[in-house]
């Protein structure tokens, strides 16, 4: 619809200092997989007799056999595949198996530009069985929804782009057959969706809610070696309820240290917006068109502290949701336009603001969206700033 800067965009962070740490573990489970952070990298270094499924390019689907799982920062300016050392993903992963002392044909791994600094782990147990999911995660650049329109068309195996990621590492301390551990995988990214979509988080390629990142990636493991043998990861088992848990809280863990994204940092009318292309500098132009006091740096002041107000959050949500559902065919467009417009209408009185708006300020031909930022813009650079909107 609308595009240009997110709102309040903050000063870029000072550049990572790209430079090796030494070995600094983070866990051991008590069935003796130790999960510590190395270079760049989390590492998940397996006893024998593990199953594994995974997603990764270096020994990557059902395996018996690997010793470690590698969760790994690509250098800073890497953009393709081609780019990262020895010339392509499987390589470079191959390549940093050995430098972290494993052996490449019994490794695999996952890429991402997250920090590893910023990972983390959330265990859960019932009885005998728990559950550990390793997240690391950013949707700030790649966040999307499924169904978004495609950025490429692979030919070759040879496209790979490397963005924002959501990498997730679950680890069970039971016996697990194959299509149990498939199982596994679906009810995890059930989970990370549902932890993006509490989090209200925008996909960057439509106008609708991300349920994921375009290149996140999974890894599972169970023990062979177990005696508690189970069969169901679904919704119902209790087994799936651990894994659920564990990656809701894990991922949001995640968000929250790489990206500051939190229930309250999206509790902000601006932000509800920005998937439908609405930022700062779209709501000063349309309130420099109205009648008023044109100061552009108190404008865009009063709209940042407006749009944090609960009330106004509230409005947004249920003003927004209508277009959701409109979207998804669910409400007729006539009849949400119509509930929407009323609802715009009692923004200033819920505001409690003592102006009132002029009659012609709404329209039927403009979008709800677009209506919403006229009243918002109107109430910003006609409304006082003060208690009413504290």
């Amino acid at each position: 619809m609308h595009s240009g800067s997110r709102p309040n965009e903050k000063c870029e962070k000072p550049p990572e200092v790209e430079e090796e740490t030494a070995l600094q573990m983070l866990l051991e489970l008590p069935a003796g997989e130790k999960i510590y952070r190395q270079d760049r990298s989390i590492v998940v270094k397996l006893p024998a007799r593990r199953r594994t499924l995974t997603t990764s390019w270096l020994n990557g689907g059902y395996r018996e056999d690997l010793e470690c799982i590698i969760n790994n920062q690509i250098p800073r300016g890497v953009k393709k595949g081609e780019e990262l050392e020895g010339g392509d993903v499987s390589a470079y992963l191959s390549l940093l198996a050995a430098k972290l002392g494993f052996d490449p044909l019994k490794s695999t791994g996952m890429l991402t530009a997250a920090n590893m600094m910023n990972v983390a782990i959330v265990s859960k147990g019932f009885r005998g069985l728990e559950v550990t999911a390793i997240i690391t995660g950013g949707v700030e650049i790649n966040g999307g929804r499924v169904g978004d329109p495609a950025s490429y068309y692979q030919e070759n195996g040879s496209h790979f782009p490397l963005n924002g990621t959501i990498n997730i590492i679950i680890v069970i301390n039971a016996d697990l057959p194959e299509y149990t551990m498939s199982r596994v995988i679906m009810t995890a990214t059930e989970a990370k969706t549902a932890a993006l979509q509490e989090l209200m988080v925008p996909s960057r390629y439509s106008e609708g809610i991300a349920t994921g990142s375009g290149t996140d990636m999974i890894a599972v493991v169970c023990d062979m070696t177990s005696p508690l043998k189970l069969t169901d990861a679904g919704k119902h088992s209790k087994l799936g309820e651990l894994i659920g848990k564990c990656v809701i809280e894990a991922t949001k863990r995640a968000l929250e240290k790489q990206s500051e994204l939190t229930p309250i940092s999206q509790r902000n009318m601006l932000l509800r917006l920005e998937r439908f292309g609405v930022d700062e500098a779209y709501c000063w132009n349309v309130a420099s068109h109205m009648a008023g006091d044109n100061r552009k740096m108190r404008f865009l002041k009063d709209l940042r502290e407006l749009a944090v107000n609960p009330l106004l959050v509230a409005a947004t949500s249920a003003i927004t949701h209508l277009v959701d559902e409109v979207s998804w065919g669910l409400l007729p467009e006539t009849s949400a336009r119509e509930a929407a417009l009323a609802l715009i209408r009692q923004l200033p009185d819920i505001l409690q603001s003592n102006q009132k708006p002029p009659e012609k300020l709404l329209n039927d031909y403009d979008s709800i969206i677009d209506n919403l930022v006229y009243m918002t813009a109107w109430l910003v650079k006609n409304g006082t700033m003060g208690e009413k909107w504290s």
